[in-house]
């Protein structure tokens, strides 16, 4: 298997458990009048893990017996890293963010999907992203070629799936999901 591949499945494993994980966390955070603080509070701690990767590839980087020069050929890649970093950072927040607006009671406003918001929210995130990361590529790089029917329909497709895995997923239907024990009448 080649390193692209494996990295690129990483990347897929870790953040398709990321909103689980960041949804349970932010439910651990207090609640009551601090309900409205605790995606912001889980999202500090997600910024805090940011922080401790990059020492951790200052020290890859140090292993590896860097120059330290971030200036090449083409000029500096220092701004557009920050850029993509702010917009890493961003999309992390408005996640956290509509997590906790997903989870709230449909009658304070949110989504009311409670513990399942993970399962409504993470596959628009997920479906919708590689349609944009394409789109905003095809911009930037504009083929040379058409664009050919299957993209189009790929891109459809994704979009419609986005749609139903999130809306018909069986924690936000009710078709998997188990009321909770306190909840079940006894026999």
């Amino acid at each position: 298997m080649q390193t692209w591949l494996i990295y690129a499945l990483l990347t897929v494993l870790s953040w398709g458990v990321y909103g689980v994980i960041l949804h349970a966390a932010r439910s651990k955070m207090p609640m009551g009048p601090e309900t409205p603080n605790a995606s912001l509070k889980a999202f500090l701690f997600v910024c805090i893990a940011y922080a401790l990767i990059g020492i951790v590839t200052a020290l890859v980087l140090k292993a590896r017996g860097t120059n330290w020069s971030f200036t090449g050929e083409t000029g500096s890649g220092i701004p557009l890293s920050l850029i993509a970093g702010m917009a890493g950072a961003l999309g992390a927040l408005t996640l956290v963010l509509a997590l906790g607006a997903a989870a709230t009671p449909i009658i304070k406003g949110g989504g009311g999907f409670g513990v399942a918001a993970a399962a409504a929210v993470m596959p628009i995130v997920f479906g919708g992203a590689p349609v944009i990361n394409t789109l905003t590529a095809m911009l930037l790089h504009r083929p040379d070629k058409a664009i050919p029917p299957q993209f189009i329909i790929g891109c459809v497709l994704a979009v419609v799936g986005t749609v139903m895995v999130s809306k018909y997923a069986p924690s936000n239907t009710g078709g998997a999901a188990h009321p909770p024990a306190a909840a079940s009448k006894p026999h």
